[in-house]
């Protein structure tokens, strides 16, 4: 058995990965800030008693030292997400915590047999695609005035033909956002730092990740949040652009068994893998089985607005770790009925936290409206 440390443990997939580490036996040590925008209330209920918890930010770096005293193994989990504008916040915790970590390890010299690191989809930024004439190209942000002109598409940067989606493996990354390009220089300071002092690190790219404890007051935390939400609030589900975006969601039970496996093997050791869902789902059909789930007749708002910076379409290429026996188990439908389960029992789940949500990203330009010409 294991000491383990599990950055941002009190979150979503950290609290899972929290439990199956206790059903295996392992002692745990989380860390968490538990931000007030993800955990209101404080504590969550579902720390386990037998889980030791360090409240504090993985950017103090005595808070830090503290929690990485003794430990053998580490789950680094904890970042900043949201659709603000608060650039700098994202690289403060994103890339500058990693960096911090290795360094604390090697200064103090801590004895940890190997980190498993989690990165994001967003790295890829827009993805990959392929033009009939011009092959596979990786596309630059839709402008925004193209987004105002209620052009969603993807069109290649040569012959401004509409762009075909492919999937989208590890090979090429290309990061648009504050909190993807943040990821992305995680991603390197983990794999380069961690390789030169012979620290064994694995990282994750995570598709969207669908189960239960997905936070209903985080703005950042997706679709099934939001739509869910409204729908309790008996209020017609928004859909942004034409509801065609291309998606894949991977349930948290599967995450979960992809970065326990890694951890467990050598053959994984200074990689990164995309974990994801395996098929691509949209918008509008994604809302369709909520609504199946939900035993609604449900007619969506086709506002014709927009979110400045969303991708519009990603869809991850998981051959890579299917290669190394991992594989999706959990299909879309039951990913949906079982958050749908969870969150029906928490006592202030209905509510209108996201008009909240919807007016601050109004204000600043991230949702926008887009009109025809």
């Amino acid at each position: 058995m294991a000491t383990y440390l599990v950055t941002g443990g009190a979150g979503f997939i950290g609290s899972h990965i929290v439990d199956a580490l206790l059903e295996e036996g392992h002692a745990v040590r989380i860390l968490d800030n538990l931000q007030p925008r993800v955990h209101p209330r404080g504590t969550p209920s579902y720390i386990p008693k037998d889980a030791e918890l360090i409240e504090g930010d993985v950017r103090d770096e005595d808070v830090l030292a503290r929690a990485l005293g003794g430990v053998e193994r580490i789950f680094h989990l904890a970042a900043y997400q949201d659709y603000m504008l608060d650039f700098s916040t994202f690289f403060q915790v994103n890339a500058v915590s990693p960096a911090l970590m290795v360094e604390l390890i090697v200064r103090e010299g801590i004895q940890v047999e190997k980190i498993v690191f989690v990165s994001t989809q967003a790295v890829y930024g827009e993805g990959k695609y392929r033009c009939p004439e011009d092959g596979i190209f990786y596309p630059a942000p839709r402008t925004l005035q193209q987004l105002r002109d209620a052009q969603w598409e993807i069109r290649c940067p040569r012959c401004g033909g509409e762009g075909q989606w492919q999937l989208t493996d590890e090979r090429t990354v290309n990061p648009h956002t504050a909190y993807a390009i943040s990821k992305y220089c995680s991603e390197l300071s983990f794999i380069n730092l961690a390789r030169r002092y012979g620290i064994p690190a694995v990282g994750l790219r995570y598709s969207i990740t669908q189960g239960p404890r997905n936070s209903f007051y985080n703005a950042y935390s997706g679709v099934c949040r939001i739509f869910a939400q409204r729908i309790l609030s008996s209020d017609r589900p928004i859909v942004f652009e034409d509801g065609g975006q291309l998606r894949d969601y991977v349930n948290v039970e599967d995450v979960v068994r992809a970065t326990l496996m890694v951890m467990e093997m050598r053959e994984a050791d200074y990689q990164v893998f995309n974990v994801g869902g395996g098929r691509a789902v949209s918008v509008t059909e994604f809302l369709r089985v909520m609504a199946e789930v939900f035993g609604r007749d449900i007619d969506p708002l086709l506002s014709g607005e927009f979110r400045y910076g969303d991708t519009r379409h990603t869809v991850s290429d998981i051959s890579a770790l299917h290669r190394l026996g991992w594989e999706p188990r959990v299909p879309l439908e039951e990913s949906i009925r079982r958050y749908v389960a969870w969150l029906v029992e928490q006592p202030d789940a209905p509510g209108h936290r996201y008009l909240d949500a919807d007016g601050d990203m109004r204000a600043r330009g991230v949702i926008q409206k887009g009109s025809r010409r």
